[in-house]
């Protein structure tokens, strides 16, 4: 009987180290032999190959997976673009649908009323053969409206309704008009009559700055009589911002000549403008965000007024609209200021409009820092004289730039009327339409950030106040059908949009009123849809999205 191995030789069999049978090949005198370097040459070939083997197929598993890779970001990459593409399209074809569908509506017309028969001729009856109409006029006996009515129709056709036929183009100048230079045109001005004047059409609707209407208690004897003398032509009203602006250019002309003679003044007054331009176009429109730069101005202006830089003395009611006489307590009481001062004062206002041109009509949001300094300027009391602010200085760069904030009004289609409504000459031409209803964008932004400050706080009196807002509204709003102009809707748009709020604020349910002429009536009663009509009645519909305000 074979008996099995004991379990150290089994051991021994299976766990047999390799190490030593190379170990023992190694040790054997045939170890410096060429065969032995052969076989060494093979092993080490075969794990060089193995070792290749290896890693080839590593690379190419890793080329393998960044392949994938990139294809999976290029289809993430196409989705994305083909979403942007799809989002366009998409934008486009509603872009496509609301031209259209102005364009429909460009096109549809109104019908006109054909025209009312001639109505013969009835000659108004003398006064001796009425004896009766001449009696109940002087008191005699009781007043019948019907028969004054009837006689006031036949001297005045337009009595009737209210409504004096629109003029034409060469018929838009009014009667009390200045000649003034303006552009390096001379144009007729008009001088702008205050509200409710008889003359302006009564409207429709009920209006918040429409004139009283006409009643029976404001009618005249005299305008019942075909008799009646002709009243005289009012007496002719001279623009007085347009006064200002040229005296402005003689002062800047005038510290010209003053620094030819004055080193100190030549030396100094250059880095004064520089640095004042500089310091307002760092504006920024974080709250809180221009204490240094409104600082650096006040700076500038003291300058001026300390007498270090020598300047000749003026006398500023050159530069103002109004009389002044000494007040007390005033800073500055006299009969001149430094030249130099104004002259700062004027850059300032200059700055100021040049930048709501450039920069408010795409960012009306970058007007309020600006409206915030000028207020602080004007305001200021180291800057008042005899008691009251130079903001004419600034105002009359206004009337000269934006002549519709002031009331003016013009045909867009005629030289003059574009003249009369601030738009500017290119050379030989005009500027471009999309130039000039930026320019006037701008400029509306601009002026409603400096009328809408509220002053309840501050010790200073409010420079230019909302009431002056008010007024410039109440002059765009108030302007005959047939005189309105595209240039006016932009303007009003501008006034209003972003500072709907601030309005409702000062004037509460007038304000409300007031929107609703603006953006509902005004647009409505035009005779010529323009792009700037459209956009006061899209307006109206963001108001009523955005804060819920129902016109």
């Amino acid at each position: 009987m074979t008996t099995g191995s004991s379990p150290a030789t089994r051991r021994s069999r299976q766990w047999s180290s390799p190490l030593r049978s190379r170990i023992s090949d190694f040790l054997t005198e045939n170890r410096h032999t060429e065969l032995s370097y052969q076989d060494a040459l093979a092993a080490a070939q075969a794990e060089h190959d193995r070792v290749r083997d290896a890693a080839i197929r590593v690379f190419k598993d890793h080329e393998v997976q960044e392949e994938c890779r990139r294809l999976q970001e290029r289809e993430v990459t196409i989705l994305v673009q083909q979403r942007r593409e799809e989002e366009r399209i998409r934008n486009e074809e509603k872009v496509r649908a609301e031209e259209e569908r102005l364009r429909a509506l460009k096109l549809k017309t109104v019908p006109k009323l054909p025209p009312e028969p001639p109505a013969e001729p009835t000659p108004a009856p003398a006064p001796p053969s009425n004896p009766a109409l001449v009696s109940q006029l002087n008191g005699a006996g009781p007043l019948n409206s019907k028969t004054i009515l009837a006689s006031a129709n036949a001297q005045d056709p337009t009595t009737a309704t209210g409504v004096k036929p629109p003029p034409s183009v060469s018929q838009q100048a009014p009667s009390n008009t200045a000649t003034l230079p303006m552009n390096g045109t001379t144009v007729a001005q008009p001088a702008p009559a205050p509200w409710g004047q008889p003359g302006q059409n009564v409207p429709t609707k009920p209006s918040p700055f429409g004139a009283p209407a006409t009643t029976l208690s404001n009618l005249k004897p005299t305008a019942l009589h075909q008799n009646a003398p002709i009243a005289a032509p009012p007496q002719i009203q001279v623009d007085r911002y347009v006064i200002i602006h040229q005296n402005l250019k003689k002062l800047r002309a005038s510290l010209a000549e003053q620094a030819k003679s004055m080193p100190p003044l030549k030396a100094r007054m250059g880095d004064m403008r520089r640095e004042l331009r500089k310091t307002l176009g760092q504006m920024v429109t974080e709250k809180g965000g221009n204490k240094k730069q409104t600082a650096a101005i006040q700076a500038l202006l003291q300058e001026s007024l300390s007498g270090n830089v020598p300047s000749t003395l003026v006398d500023p009611s050159q530069y103002i609209t109004d009389q002044r006489e000494p007040m007390e307590g005033a800073m500055h009481n006299g009969a001149q200021l430094p030249s130099l001062f104004l002259y700062l004062l004027n850059i300032f206002g200059k700055t100021v409009i040049n930048q709501f041109i450039n920069e408010c009509g795409a960012q009306p949001k970058a007007a309020d820092p600006l409206g915030v300094i000028t207020a602080q300027i004007f305001s200021n009391k180291a800057y008042l004289w005899r008691g009251k602010s130079l903001v004419d200085i600034l105002m009359a760069k206004f009337r000269v730039a934006c002549p519709v904030l002031f009331g003016y009004r013009g045909s867009e289609s005629t030289e003059q009327g574009r003249i009369r409504l601030g738009w500017r000459k290119d050379g030989a031409g005009w500027t471009s339409e999309q130039q000039h209803m930026d320019k006037m964008k701008g400029l509306a932004v601009g002026y409603a950030a400096i009328a809408l400050r509220d002053f309840s706080k501050s010790p200073n009196t409010n420079p230019w106040p909302p009431s002056k807002y008010w007024t410039s509204f109440a002059k765009i709003v108030n302007t005959p059908p047939a005189e309105i102009s595209n240039t006016q809707c932009v303007v009003l748009r501008g006034m209003i949009e972003i500072y709907e709020e601030r309005f409702i604020h000062f004037y509460g349910s007038a304000a409300i009123a007031a929107l609703r002429s603006a953006l509902v009536d005004f647009p409505n009663k035009a005779l010529t849809k323009t792009p700037g009509s459209d956009g006061l009645s899209v307006l109206a519909h963001m108001l009523k999205r955005d804060i819920g305000l129902e016109l």
